[in-house]
């Protein structure tokens, strides 16, 4: 299994920065199939913590003065701290060891751009899912993982004539 954690550039603005993804060998009869992983809910109080304003790029299409918000801020909240970061990825490579390729691991750049759709917007579809580790019965860990895939962009294992 390989692993790629890329560092930040530069001091991040808060903790909550880094993105998980994921490569599964074979799933759902396709091969290796790139899985993106997010934190599913958070709590309130953490929301109300952060400085948007500084957090995430104005959006012009937005009227945040009559109670706008934009959907964007979902995707630092959906990210992950530096510490959940090296929890999943340890969990990942003690229980998924032969079934994992890769695991990359990057920051969120800062502002985050606007009109970007959080994973946990994405509309699951035919092709479209997620993945919820809960459900998992040996899901050990207390982060509400959750890990988005789109079928459509890998070839089935067996291709139909």
């Amino acid at each position: 299994m390989k692993i790629t954690i890329s560092p930040a550039q530069t001091s991040l603005p808060v903790e909550r920065a880094h993105v998980l993804s994921m490569t599964i060998r074979t799933f759902k009869g396709r091969r290796d199939v790139d899985v993106h992983l997010f934190r599913a809910c958070w709590p309130e109080a953490e929301e109300a913590s952060f400085d948007w304003d500084y957090l995430l790029a104005p959006d012009t299409n937005v009227d945040t003065a009559a109670g706008g918000a934009p959907e964007c801020k979902n995707i630092v909240l959906e990210a992950f701290t530096e510490e959940e970061r090296d929890t999943i990825i340890n969990y990942l490579k003690a229980q998924y060891s032969t079934r994992i390729t890769s695991i990359s691991s990057s920051v969120l750049s800062f502002p985050v751009p606007a009109g970007l759709m959080p994973l946990s917007c994405v509309e699951e579809g035919k092709n479209i899912g997620v993945i919820a580790f809960e459900k998992i019965p040996s899901y050990s860990l207390d982060i509400p993982l959750k890990g988005l895939y789109d079928l459509s962009q890998h070839p089935p294992i067996v291709i139909e004539e």
